[in-house]
């Protein structure tokens, strides 16, 4: 039964990286077809959410017949638990790229307000910290997932760099403050992923200590 329970565990594990993975590649290619305004990528990632949907829903169901069946207790069980609200974390990300891609769509033929700098820039790091942040989960690596937060400033300093130069923009132009607003709201999506890495770190450490930090960023 022990060998059945881990090879169970090792298939949820395997299954939130491939939902990481989807979700990664989804937030990097969307920033990148709003960047080059490639409108049929976009519908094609908005249209892919679905898959990050169904994975996600695919994970949850084998977690709960699980515990069903396993009974698990202690760190286990907090495993469990975490691979359960992990996943959801992950399908909130793909919903932000979705996001992300619906703006590109929404757009159509007009064209970006601004040259796109910052934004990739904050696609990257964030996609860099979701990577790292899985990677601790998977390892309960506890000092990663202790530090790797602590990145999110970088994120929140590049957002706030995007909002200012986007209102010197609307200041010079007021007609352009719709496609200011699209930007500012991509932006805002790729700061929500950096809060959510935080959260995915903060399970990490509940699984290796029991203790569950109550700031949880997702709200």
């Amino acid at each position: 039964m022990r060998k059945t329970f881990e090879y169970e565990i090792q298939q949820l594990k395997d299954n939130i990286l491939t939902l990481g993975s989807m979700a990664e590649q989804a937030l990097l290619d969307s920033v990148d077809a709003l960047k080059h305004r490639d409108i049929p990528r976009s519908q094609e990632i908005y249209d892919n959410d679905d898959l990050i949907n169904a994975k996600r829903f695919e994970v949850e169901n084998a977690v709960m017949v699980a515990i069903a069946t396993q009974q698990p207790m202690a760190h286990d069980l907090r495993l469990l638990a975490s691979i359960l609200d992990i996943a959801g974390e992950l399908e909130r990300m793909g919903d932000y790229a979705k996001g992300i891609a619906k703006i590109n769509i929404i757009m159509g033929e007009q064209k970006l307000l601004k040259p796109l700098v910052d934004l990739p820039l904050m696609a990257e790091k964030t996609v860099d910290m979701l990577h790292r942040a899985l990677t601790a989960f998977i390892e309960e690596d506890l000092n990663a997932a202790k530090s790797i937060p602590t990145e999110d400033d970088v994120v929140d300093a590049l957002y706030t760099q995007i909002y200012q130069e986007l209102i010197t923009y609307v200041i010079a132009d007021p007609t352009g403050i719709e496609r200011s607003n699209w930007l500012l709201w991509a932006a805002h999506n790729l700061e929500r992923v950096g809060d959510r890495v935080t959260n995915i770190c903060e399970r990490t450490v509940f699984i290796a200590t029991g203790e569950l930090d109550q700031t949880d960023t997702s709200n």
